[in-house]
């Protein structure tokens, strides 16, 4: 999620001030040169707009505009609705009004200006609609709507084409919020805490609690020290000043004791309810290393097939919200992996959809068909200036997700941590070990969001040290050494590759397994090994994707169920996808423990209800991997 903007010097009284300041004109100060001839800007701000239930939500506009006098006319729509301060949207009205669009930025209920009380994502469906109408209803509108937004933002605009409304023409979700039952918020059962971490940010901000000094005093406290409370988990009801903002402890509890994909995640369950969606054209923006990564292929999958309008999706290498970047944590990609300009090529989206100009879309990247990805793993492993790993890669059309093409090569992992193509032929192999919920194994980079300080997102080597210093949980991941040398990491990884190997697309590791615990956790990390050369004497273990499966959730994700100690169960890992190169003298390397902290909750192995237990146990837990029981990975490669 992205981070919430500063706090502004207006929001003490938000609905007060808003009242005043509603139907104000105001010119921009847009450049001429970026502008269309003649093109000015004006916005109106704190426009109140009232929702159905009474509700009124604070609205901005920015309009064409002649001089300091709005055009005559009636124009499409841009909407943006956020909880992250509708102000910080200035640019992006600016940019789109000066080309012919009126902008509306909003704040979501709750949210900063807007009235009402904060839901996660429930109240976007309704509010967007009565949003869509007002916004017809106007005389500067010609009743066509596209949104726009990433993250939380993003999953404003799945909320309303799942509500549906007759003015919505396409959307545009970035790294968008979805599928939370399934992946990026309750994965595989066990909670990503960065929501955790999300709540304790944001529950002192931006919201009706955000006018009593003595509230914003304590939880700003509690926020600041959240690396203390993290030890301290689970988080009860009324039992930390989060009680003091009701409505956010409420959420997070209930996040953090729903582990099933159940009714509490309904809200833009677009896997099992994909006929919700309405029928219009969508372009769906993610990134390998984004944390909703697994959702946007996944909604690429079921809306290309359940709706008739176009479905495009473009991923990049890129961090969350991260399309104007090519580089993150340790690696670079190259700079032809940023998109210089993301505002531009969203025009050329808006502008085909919603003014019918026959432009790019369709014909030319990136939008020549329906799928364009970028393929990791091409660059020369030198080290840049700025000391980073040239990973590299390059962009590639492709017609479907996942790739036709790509055969589905088991790779299996053997009792002598050897990775290889070829089952294995022991009788009886296993091998066991210790997961201490006490000293879990630290997360190094990964797919995360809304980490902050919390935890490192992009890609990043595999061993600890002093890029762990700004982490505010503990010392954990601060020893300069390999996870690899873990003794709760088992290791196994291939040869040498003898040419170069590329896997691009879903990623499933199979495992057989058993634990002296009722309930344990399970996890898998699919990484890419350098080897030793001038620049990196020691390698590098770059991570490519991870994932985690709960034992109570191991045959449904709807229904919990827990183990007998002592019997084996097989498990499926549902890793986030990839496009990467393995090059040849490279190794492939998939990593299985029982913990990857602060990225996802830690099991505390008694089996007590989630979020409520008392208890924590060191568990003893025994990968097989033999004959009968073949403990795999599932690699989609592209011949």
């Amino acid at each position: 999620m992205n981070p919430p903007a500063p706090l502004p010097l207006s929001f003490l009284s938000p609905v007060r001030l808003a009242a005043v300041a509603a139907l104000l004109l105001a010119p921009t100060g847009l450049p001429l040169s970026a502008r269309e001839p003649g093109s000015d800007v004006v916005a109106r701000t704190n426009t109140m707009v009232a929702m159905r239930d009474g509700v009124e939500l604070a609205t901005d506009l920015y309009l064409p505009a002649k001089g300091d006098t709005p055009k005559e006319g009636r124009y499409p729509v841009i909407l943006s609705r956020t909880p992250y301060n509708k102000d910080g949207q200035r640019s992006y009205g600016e940019y789109y009004a000066a080309r012919g669009y009126v902008f509306v930025a909003q704040d979501t209920r709750g949210r900063w200006n807007s009235e009402g009380i904060w839901r996660m994502l429930v109240d976007d469906g309704p509010d967007g609609q009565d949003t869509a109408d007002w916004i017809a209803a106007q005389e500067w509108s010609d009743g066509q709507i596209g949104m726009i937004g990433v993250s939380y933002f993003g999953g404003t605009q799945h909320a309303l084409a799942t509500a549906g409304s007759p003015h919505l023409k396409t959307v545009i979700p970035a790294d968008a919020m979805s599928n939370m039952g399934h992946q990026s918020m309750r994965n595989g059962g066990a909670f990503e805490l960065r929501f955790w971490n999300w709540i304790l940010i944001n529950a002192a901000r931006g919201n009706r609690h955000a006018e009593d000094p003595g509230k914003v005093e304590a939880l700003e406290t509690m926020s600041e020290n959240r690396g203390h409370y993290l030890r301290h988990l689970p988080l009860r009801r009324g039992t930390t000043p989060l009680r003091l903002a009701p409505e956010y402890e409420e959420w997070l509890v209930g996040a953090m004791e729903n582990g099933a994909n159940n009714d509490y995640w309904r809200q833009n369950n677009l896997i099992d309810h994909p006929g919700d969606y309405q029928d219009i054209p969508v372009y769906l923006v993610g990134g390998w290393y984004d944390s909703w990564a697994g959702n946007t292929t996944a909604n690429y999958r079921v809306l290309s097939r359940a709706i008739q309008k176009p479905v495009y999706m473009i991923m990049g290498p890129w961090i969350h919200n991260g399309p104007h970047g090519h580089q993150h944590g340790q690696v670079s990609f190259g700079k032809e992996a940023a998109i210089p300009d993301h505002r531009a090529w969203r025009l050329e989206w808006y502008d085909h959809w919603l003014k019918g100009i026959d432009n790019k879309v369709g014909k030319e990247a990136p939008f020549a068909t329906p799928v364009r990805i970028f393929v990791m793993g091409t660059g020369d492993g030198s080290k840049t200036e700025k000391g980073l790993l040239q990973h590299g890669g390059y962009w590639r059309d492709e017609n479907d997700w996942p790739l036709e093409r790509a055969e589905i090569v088991p790779y299996y992992l053997h009792e002598d941590g050897t990775l290889s193509a070829s089952a294995p032929e022991a009788a009886d192999a296993s091998t066991t070990y210790l997961y201490d919920p006490a000293d879990p194994v630290p997360s190094i980079g990964g797919q995360t969001s809304s980490g902050n300080d919390l935890m490192l997102s992009g890609a990043y080597d595999q061993r600890g040290g002093e890029h762990m210093e700004t982490l505010v949980h503990h010392d954990l991941g601060r020893e300069p050494v390999p996870l690899s040398a873990r003794r709760d990491v088992l290791v196994f990884q291939s040869e040498p590759l003898e040419e170069d190997l590329e896997v691009t697309g879903e990623l499933e590791v199979k495992l057989w397994a058993s634990s002296s615990a009722v309930d344990t956790d399970f996890t898998a990390k699919l990484i890419d090994v350098y080897p030793p050369s001038e620049d990196w004497p020691d390698g590098f273990d770059l991570m490519l994707g991870d994932g985690i499966v709960r034992a109570r959730f191991r045959d449904s994700l709807e229904e919990e169920k827990l183990m007998e100690p002592g019997e084996v169960y097989p498990f499926t890992i549902k890793l986030y996808p990839t496009s990467n190169v393995f090059k040849k003298g490279h190794r492939i390397r998939v990593d299985i423990s029982s913990s990857n902290y602060p990225r996802f909750d830690l099991n505390p192995n008694t089996g007590e209800p989630l979020n409520d237990h008392r208890r924590v146990a060191t568990a003893e837990n025994t990968l097989y991997h033999d004959r009968e029981r073949p403990s795999r990975i599932l690699l989609p490669v592209v011949p």
